[in-house]
């Protein structure tokens, strides 16, 4: 079944109904969110007690605690592990804002923020500092050729488009799979003529999506663009309600679809591109949680959008705890982890779409 088809099948949730649904679901998930923040600060080789967790964190910023904590015990709280699950969250929260998103403008819910090549022209980026050893130069170098080459693949996505009158979703999709192909096939040219042992070994880690060694420097990054990004995408919640149900009834309502679609499209690619840059390639959360949540909630996308980034933000935290507990001392990166938990849910999907077609 479609995203739009469902969209058709339910009912429009009024004014005072969509308050309710909003502020409930956003309360639930929010606490759902903060206990898995609690979880990934508190679980590894050196475990804290939530009480402990929660009163490093208000002894860090200047607000005292529940209970007595050494300055070690805050050190680790504030410098080594909340960095890392902030990001966490902020990713999580980016994929699974991006997914949805793309889900309904593409109308199909097996799409994902890597659809149109974004995830690729990040790892292009990121790849291709690395390989030239420019990492040398600036940690900063990294998350920044990564985002601009997925805003570079963004714009060349378009500009492939922008010569063409048929501008439709299946039209972008297809330029992001081949634009997709040539810069895998790039990467794997990268990867096979890597002079090191260490250059290699970065590389392929990288394109494996971790949150190791993450820092507040890394949260700043990101921070903003994110939050702003997923802020103005939950706007839109209305238009893609209307633009799922067809582009001739969206123009009816008074959308301009042309321009909302990029626009929708933009947004999703920067916060994609945002999110990889600190994170590397993680896949799967933009695809798994908007169809989770979207399972529970049903389609509509004013509550779909501000749930599925906060239902990415604790999925990607818990999902890096377990990757970096369960085959403990080795600490396994969370892309992994998302690749070996989304794949069957795609397959999954994959087959429903398939079946429901028929």
């Amino acid at each position: 079944m479609t995203v739009s088809s469902q969209v058709r099948r339910g009912a429009p949730t009024g004014g005072n109904s969509l308050v309710v649904r909003l502020t409930s679901t956003c309360g639930v998930l929010i606490a759902l969110l903060a206990a898995a923040v609690v979880a990934g600060v508190a679980i590894g080789p050196y475990a804290l007690s939530p009480a402990e967790v929660l009163s490093a964190i208000g002894q860090g910023i200047g607000l005292g605690g529940i209970t007595e904590v050494s300055d070690q015990q805050t050190q680790v709280v504030m410098q080594i592990r909340l960095p890392r699950v902030i990001v966490a969250a902020l990713v999580g929260a980016a994929l699974g804002i991006a997914g949805a998103t793309m889900q309904a403008v593409f109308r199909n819910p097996l799409a994902e923020p890597g659809v149109i090549g974004i995830s690729a022209g990040a790892a292009t980026g990121a790849v291709t500092a690395i390989y030239f050893g420019w990492v040398a130069l600036s940690r900063w170098v990294l998350p920044v050729a990564a985002f601009l080459g997925a805003v570079v693949t963004m714009l060349a996505v378009f500009a492939v488009a922008s010569t063409r009158r048929d501008r439709s979703p299946a039209t972008l999709l297809m330029i992001g799979i081949a634009i997709s192909a040539f810069l895998g096939a790039v990467i794997s040219v990268m990867v096979t003529t890597a002079s090191t042992e260490e250059e290699l070994r970065g590389i392929v880690f990288w394109l494996q999506g971790g949150l190791g060694a993450r820092t507040w420097d890394h949260v700043h990054l990101v921070l903003v663009p994110i939050m702003a990004a997923a802020v103005a995408l939950a706007a839109f919640g209305r238009d893609l309600n209307v633009l799922l149900i067809g582009d001739n009834a969206a123009r009816s309502s008074g959308v301009d679809v042309g321009r909302t679609r990029i626009g929708l499209l933009v947004l999703a690619s920067l916060l994609t591109g945002a999110a990889v840059s600190v994170s590397g390639v993680i896949g799967f959360v933009g695809l798994v949680v908007p169809h989770a949540i979207r399972l529970v909630l049903g389609p509509d996308n004013r509550v779909l959008l501000p749930a599925s980034a906060l239902g990415g933000a604790a999925f990607l935290v818990l999902a890096d705890v377990v990757a970096r507990t369960a085959f403990s001392p080795l600490a396994l990166p969370v892309g992994i982890l998302t690749a070996l938990l989304g794949a069957p849910v795609f397959l999954y999907l994959v087959l429903l779409k398939a079946g429901v077609n028929r």
